[in-house]
């Protein structure tokens, strides 16, 4: 595996041709992965090559976190085979039958691991893992997350080549024995307060906990705060579990409704579940990243991973402010000094959890995937 990378802001160009490149994917602030010319410009880049855009809450290139930019990672695959599948959420009835066919077009031969991007307002997470597991079973590992666009929350954008537009949701399928993956995924938010049942809630849309509006709570607990939904509700996210028995996961705001008093979640919040307040721990929100990293490592027994695609949280990056590099050094600090970083802040996580191979949603986490050719 060869690895080339770069950063473009402004006005920006790219200054050769790099024909060797098999795969490139470009995370980048939402108005510059919407200019007219940016397809022309990649395809003159990087002729013979797949490129994937995704709008983001944040790029990050190795140990920088910038926003405002394009961060361009070129990948040549000297022993596996990439395919890519993509489709829009307009053509589907919902995220799930989205995610079965965007999956079952790669299915075949020996797929190692499928890395999904998709449109962090239109899609719902939940149903987009919920259909990718029931075509892959566990048997192929899934990572990725949801686009972004800032702190802003109005449109997000996924594209292949030249089709960079709202609702896409793009899958790039790896195959081959030669490719070793290491993944890990992790958050580090401190729950508060009594877990509260969900007594009314629609998909990835929550009306009632203990059958009060859940949108009165949150006020109530952000105070001043209030003023800056959505934005502030990433301060706080909610854990979610089924029962004492089940692990939780979390769950963050993507909009709000005065009109309802609901409150739309990047991932399902179901009726009969438990939902709980979370809030930031600096240290902790640093030591999970490690953590994440550390997990990833594992796999290479020892050997330093060639590439890593790290994806953290809006919240976590609105959290750490001036301390969010620290994070992004602390997976440096594992994974070792030769491994190219590259990633973005998204609107949700893809990962699989620690004891199986089949993904899930995650919100406010660092989520690590790391390749090596061997």
């Amino acid at each position: 595996m060869k690895i080339r990378q770069c950063q473009l802001k402004g006005d920006w160009k790219i200054n050769s041709a790099d024909e060797s490149a098999g795969l490139v994917l470009v995370f980048g602030d939402r108005g510059l992965i919407e200019a007219a010319d940016i397809a022309q410009k990649f395809k003159a880049g990087y002729p013979n090559a797949r490129v994937v855009f995704c709008s983001t809450a944040g790029e990050i290139l190795n140990n920088e976190v910038a926003d405002n930019t394009l961060a361009v990672t070129a990948i040549e695959f000297e022993k596996t085979d990439i395919k890519t599948s993509i489709s829009n959420i307009a053509d589907f009835k919902d995220s799930h039958a989205a995610g079965k066919q965007l999956v079952e077009a790669l299915q075949g031969g020996n797929l190692k691991h499928i890395i999904v991007l998709a449109d962090g307002q239109l899609v719902n997470g939940s149903e987009l893992v919920r259909g990718m597991n029931e075509v892959l079973d566990g048997k192929v590992t899934i990572s990725g997350g949801l686009a972004g666009d800032g702190p802003r929350f109005q449109k997000t954008l996924v594209g292949l080549d030249s089709n960079i537009v709202a609702g896409n949701l793009v899958a790039i399928g790896l195959y081959g024995d030669h490719l070793l993956v290491g993944h890990g995924s992790n958050g580090g938010w401190d729950s508060f307060g009594p877990y509260r049942k969900v007594t009314k809630s629609k998909s990835n849309v929550l009306y009632e906990l203990e059958g009060k509006s859940a949108l009165d709570l949150y006020k109530q607990y952000l105070g001043d705060l209030a003023s800056g939904l959505p934005g502030t509700a990433l301060l706080f996210p909610l854990s979610i579990k089924m029962d004492d028995d089940s692990e939780p996961v979390v769950r963050t705001v993507l909009s709000v409704s005065e009109a309802d008093h609901s409150m739309t979640f990047a991932g399902d919040i179901p009726e009969g579940s438990y939902a709980r307040l979370m809030k930031a721990n600096f240290d902790r929100l640093i030591d999970a990243a490690s953590g994440a990293a550390t997990n990833t490592f594992t796999a290479f027994n020892g050997m330093q991973p060639e590439l890593a695609l790290l994806i953290s949280c809006v919240g976590r990056k609105l959290v750490l402010d001036q301390r969010v590099d620290e994070e992004v050094e602390s997976v440096r600090d594992i994974l070792g000094s030769k491994t190219f970083m590259t990633g973005f802040y998204s609107y949700g996580e893809i990962s699989p959890l620690k004891k199986s191979n089949k993904c899930e949603l995650h919100n406010q986490t660092m989520t690590i995937t790391a390749f090596s050719e061997i």
